[in-house]
């Protein structure tokens, strides 16, 4: 397989780390809230004896039926929440106007990317190319294959 993400996260702001960490970290707490009736559930109908006696204690089938109806909601409120969010996005990127697209010259890339223009054409004629980049994201070396 070929990897053709540049996995450099130095050079994320800390607002998109904190936004990764805080997203990571509800996804797994809706993971572990969605598993937990599923693992009492288990456990009762297995004939753990110890969970048998706290599902009498709390009220037997009927506790876990409103359990279950809060279970249910929750997940109901969940799917709407990502539902609207959907919409709202699709809205969002609809009412953008599209801004005119303008032509970029190889000139214009070789002074963005720092790179000469024989290398550039080169690039282009080769199947393979290599790049290394420094700490910072920048092009180092352009090294290409033509085969």
């Amino acid at each position: 397989m070929k990897s053709y993400i540049i996995n450099t996260p130095q050079l994320q702001s800390l607002q998109k780390r904190l936004g990764g960490f805080f997203a990571w970290l509800l996804c797994w707490a809706m993971w572990i809230y969605l598993l937990i009736p599923l693992v009492t559930l288990t456990s009762w109908v297995l004939g753990d004896k110890k969970m048998i006696n706290e599902m009498r204690w709390f009220g037997g089938y009927k506790s876990l039926l409103e359990l279950l109806q809060i279970y249910f909601i929750s997940l109901l409120v969940m799917a709407g929440l990502w539902l609207i969010w959907i919409v709202y996005r699709a809205l969002l990127t609809f009412s953008i106007k599209k801004i005119p697209i303008s032509l970029v010259t190889d000139a214009n890339l070789c002074d963005f990317y720092q790179v000469k223009n024989t290398e550039l054409q080169a690039c282009r004629q080769a199947k393979q190319i290599t790049m290394f980049y420094d700490d910072q994201g920048h092009i180092v070396k352009l090294k290409n294959y033509i085969n």
